[in-house]
């Protein structure tokens, strides 16, 4: 006789990872749930929509990539989760939209209860900070699809926005000013490159090109920010943001464009801002091109906001350090590269 469990499949812990995650999740609903953690699927009350002139609902969906493997590496699933709902929000952020929902997926070899929920709790704390419910979600045992101690992390959301407040670019013309937001790191992208430049070294203890005080391990998890919040802040403010583009997976190089309208493209000065140094360690121990590290990387800029030349000193106002200029919009022919960046030493990317 052949049980389930020893085919590789235990139920109990599935059960488990639901108990010990339910409480967090419960934690980010609101009365608009009217079914979510053990129904089929989550119900949300849309009637608040009706309050709006013409909603718009925005959805995206992403995972962490192979941060994965980083978690599992140093044995801490607190802050993945997290990046995930953060990562998902200035997703649909950049196009005016605030988050109603979020669905999770998790898929490993094993289900160990306590990783799962660990992984979870951080997705439910970054959703309760930006008013989002965790409605539902998936966790999944899958023996031979996954090597043993293997996971992966995915997750959707959908949040909704003002028809007349959707943030489409169209406005964006020559002279525009881009504001660079903080990236804290690698954020969720980039980390095959840095997994196997970094890989000969100890992630545990503080490294001196760190500042002596942060660990490899520690840099490569910091958790991806959310930027819903300094966003509302220059909205309250009465700044009109033209367009904004989340530095993901393609860096500058391949994000910013797809905020622009035909016939633009962007200047930028690196050097306007302060990148955490875990990209320099990472350029200089794997002798990296700067054309791969900024394409690999954000760079040390998360969010990029596209405003009028005479909106900046009211946004600068509004963000005070946490934001600069980096650079401005200009004409584009197809002859030339889209997005520039010069460097310190003159040279461009």
């Amino acid at each position: 006789m052949t049980t389930y469990r020893e085919a590789g499949v235990d139920i109990e812990a599935g059960n488990r990872s639901v108990a010990l995650m339910k409480a967090a999740v419960q934690a980010t609903y609101t009365p608009a749930v009217l079914a979510g953690i053990g129904s089929f699927g989550g119900v949300f009350d849309a009637s608040a929509l009706q309050k709006l002139a013409a909603p718009l609902l925005v959805a995206s969906t992403d995972g962490v990539g192979t941060k994965v493997k980083v978690a599992a590496a140093l044995r801490r699933f607190d802050t993945i989760g997290a990046d995930l709902v953060n990562h998902c929000v200035n997703d649909i952020l950049v196009q005016g939209a605030r988050p109603l929902f979020f669905l999770d997926y998790i898929a490993s070899s094993r289900l160990v209860p306590e990783d799962v929920a660990a992984v979870v709790t951080g997705m439910a704390a970054a959703c309760q900070a930006v008013g989002c419910v965790l409605l539902g979600g998936e966790t999944a045992e899958m023996p031979g699809v996954y090597a043993a101690g293997e996971f992966d992390v995915a997750g959707a959301i959908v949040g909704v926005v003002e028809r007349s407040r959707l943030v489409d670019g169209r406005e964006v013309q020559a002279g525009d000013a881009l504001i660079g937001l903080p990236s804290s790191g690698l954020h969720t992208n980039g980390f095959s490159l840095a997994r196997r430049v970094l890989s000969a070294l100890d992630w545990t203890t503080p490294h001196p090109a760190l500042g002596g005080e942060q660990s490899i391990g520690e840099a490569l998890l910091a958790v991806h920010r959310c930027y819903l919040a300094q966003v509302e802040q220059l909205w309250a403010a009465g700044v009109t943001i033209k367009a904004m583009a989340h530095i993901t997976g393609g860096g500058l190089l391949d994000n910013l464009p797809r905020s622009l309208p035909d016939g633009l493209g962007a200047q930028i000065a690196f050097g306007t801002w302060s990148a955490p140094p875990i990209f320099d360690l990472i350029r200089r121990l794997g002798e990296v091109p700067n054309a791969d590290m900024f394409r690999a990387f954000n760079m040390g800029i998360g969010l990029v906001i596209i405003v009028a030349p005479d909106a900046v000193a009211r946004a600068g106002q509004v963000l005070g350090s946490d934001a600069c200029v980096i650079g401005r919009v200009v004409p584009w022919r197809e002859t030339a590269p889209r997005v520039s960046i010069r460097l310190p030493s003159g040279a461009e990317v």
